[in-house]
């Protein structure tokens, strides 16, 4: 059944669901005790945060306040992310479980917009959850790629080198 976002909606929907997203990878960097996988990370909050950003500039109302205001208040004590975050830190939680999560929400983040964007009447706003779902697949890869690497798993990097053997 088609719904109608507006514009602003779609936007506000897309910064506010980065800002939890980064919020979740800052912690994660946190509790990871490898840097290569703290690096990943942080990496990867940094780009969240630019997405944020890029949608911010679309934004046209003044009812969020700055981006910096946005960005620098804290994580939400309630979001499900952060919350089986630290429900896994709670039973010795490692990284290889922090990247297992992330993939998680990264999954469920992208099939959320890619849904909601098949019933989105106003193609701005249907392009806007197009463009996080994109956004967010991306992250998927870098994280499933981290996971592979970390897990001892056949890199994307190594494929020629097994594929010949």
């Amino acid at each position: 059944m088609p719904q109608e976002y507006t514009l602003k909606e779609a936007l506000k929907m897309a910064i506010l669901a980065k800002k939890n997203l980064m919020d979740f990878y800052l912690e994660a960097a946190n509790i990871t005790e490898n840097e290569e996988g703290k690096r990943v990370f942080v990496r990867l909050a940094g780009e969240v945060g630019d997405n944020a950003r890029k949608f911010y500039q679309y934004y046209q109302w003044d009812d969020l306040g700055s981006f910096e205001d946005i960005m620098d208040k804290p994580p939400k004590a309630d979001s499900v992310m952060l919350v089986e975050l630290k429900r896994a830190l709670n039973k010795d939680m490692h990284e290889r479980k922090a990247r297992e999560l992330a993939l998680k929400e990264e999954e469920s983040l992208e099939k959320t917009f890619l849904q909601a964007a098949k019933n989105i009447i106003d193609p701005q706003a249907r392009a806007v959850f197009v463009e996080v779902a994109k956004d967010t697949r991306n992250h998927y890869e870098i994280i499933a790629s981290e996971y592979s690497r970390t897990m001892g798993m056949v890199h994307e990097t190594d494929m020629d080198t097994y594929v010949r053997e």
